[in-house]
């Protein structure tokens, strides 16, 4: 028997009713995702590509399957591209010209 204060609804905004709201939303990732990998081609790139490809898959709902929002495709195709550069300009920076010896 629920009395005062022992019924089954404690609190209306828990997780069963309105789903997990600790994290931020998807539309939020994609953007941020998006926001690095333009970043990270003036800047950081080695950095900023690798975090716009896991926010754009975090955004995409770690699936290739199914409707997929457009800045979270985006931000992966961007942030793969960003990565690749920087790993090729590193590659041509470290020449056997450019050491102490």
């Amino acid at each position: 028997m629920a009395g005062f204060g022992n019924g089954t609804r404690r609190y209306p905004r828990s997780r069963g009713r309105m789903g997990s709201r600790t994290g931020p939303d998807r539309a939020t990732l994609g953007i941020v995702g998006l926001v690095c990998a333009v970043a990270g081609f003036f800047a950081l790139g080695i950095i900023l590509g690798p975090a716009a490809i896991v926010c754009g898959w975090l955004a995409m709902g770690r699936s290739w399957a199914g409707s997929r929002p457009v800045p979270a495709l985006v931000a992966v195709a961007l942030g793969a591209i960003d990565t690749l550069l920087a790993i090729i300009w590193l590659a041509g920076a470290t020449g056997t010209g450019n050491g102490l010896l």
